[in-house]
């Protein structure tokens, strides 16, 4: 009978062991998290869209939980240059770190007016690169995202075109996700 309890006992131990040991590996902490464009129409699915309008989200997923900021800058790359077009800071920190489906930030982002007298390729738009540095990671903090941006006033037929409220139109309802709180940039954002 001793033996029994022991034994129940040590298998009762090793199987504790062994959830503690599976699940810090299957989330470690670190520079766990990712970066996605997201084109209007804005959802919460993490794929990246590489051709947005001037008007876009960044989605942070993964990102790890506790008093985390991301520092963002967005600059005009070659072909098209334009230098540092914007810069904002977005909190990444809500919730612990749930794998590439877990949303911790989106972040409206509008360059129009960065773009204003930046030449456009004639095919693609814009060429920008967006570079974070995120609170919190062990080893490298920093992530890149390079992207296209069309749809600008002067390239693509200026801000998404249509009615109010019709898909794709950047009008009035096109957004199916939540309302943004501000965030501090230059030019303003919000997130």
């Amino acid at each position: 009978m001793k033996r029994r309890i022991a034994a129940l006992g040590l298998a009762l131990s090793l199987g504790v062991l062994w959830i503690a040991v599976s699940t810090s590996q299957a989330i470690p902490p670190g520079n766990n998290g990712t970066i996605k464009v997201d084109g209007v129409v804005f959802d919460d699915m993490p794929n990246n869209e590489p051709h947005p309008g001037c008007s876009f989200q960044i989605d942070f997923y993964g990102f790890d939980q506790g008093d985390l900021y991301a520092t963002m800058v967005f600059k005009g790359i070659p072909p098209t240059g334009g230098g540092t077009l914007s810069t904002g800071r977005a909190f990444i920190g809500e919730d612990a770190a749930g794998g590439g489906r877990d949303l911790d930030a989106s972040v409206n982002v509008d360059l129009s007016q960065a773009l204003g007298d930046v030449e456009p390729h004639p095919k693609q738009g814009y060429h920008v690169k967006l570079t974070i540095h995120a609170d919190g990671s062990q080893g490298a903090d920093v992530k890149h995202k390079v992207f296209w941006v069309s749809e600008c006033a002067g390239f693509g037929g200026g801000g998404g075109g249509g009615g109010p409220g019709g898909p794709g139109s950047g009008g009035a309802g096109a957004s199916s996700a939540q309302p943004a709180a501000p965030v501090s940039g230059s030019p303003p954002f919000t997130g």
